[in-house]
């Protein structure tokens, strides 16, 4: 053991790094271990969540506000491109079969569309709505009038 008047040697000074980086690395994959849940979990909640009984009263009154701000359509769902099967390429492309690729509630929120609000006259579109690192990212679904 050293006196407290020794100098600390330039191994004890490697030691001392080489465990702070360790501890560093054990707090990055922890981390990365939680965001992974996390997101797991959030995509298991969109594939299984269904359309809320009172959508009718939701639907009437996102868009009566949004008219009211003088807007034409009304985000009713964003959710990340890496979960419609093609992984967004059809929206991006804006190609006709978009419907085609989705999955899970945004699948289930088309089809209400499509038996509920498509005969009152009311339209939808999807968009990518960002490009982190250049690909795309979240899509937003849209219901215009």
């Amino acid at each position: 053991m050293s006196k407290p008047t020794d100098l600390i040697t330039p191994d004890q000074l490697r030691e001392i790094a080489h465990r702070r980086e360790m501890e560093k690395l054990n707090e990055i994959l922890a981390a990365r271990g939680k965001a992974e849940a996390e997101a797991k979990d959030l995509y298991k909640a969109f594939m299984e969540r269904e359309i809320h009984p009172d959508v009718k009263h939701r639907v009437s009154d996102a868009v009566r506000r949004a008219a009211e701000r003088g807007e034409r359509q009304v985000l009713v769902i964003q959710f990340s491109s890496e979960w419609c099967s093609d992984k967004g390429r059809a929206i991006n492309n804006n190609e006709p079969d978009w419907p085609k690729t989705l999955t899970g509630f945004a699948k289930r929120a088309l089809e209400y569309f499509e038996k509920e609000l498509r005969p009152l006259g009311y339209k939808a579109h999807a968009q990518i709505l960002n490009y982190p690192g250049g690909m795309p990212g979240d899509v937003g679904l849209f219901l215009a009038w």
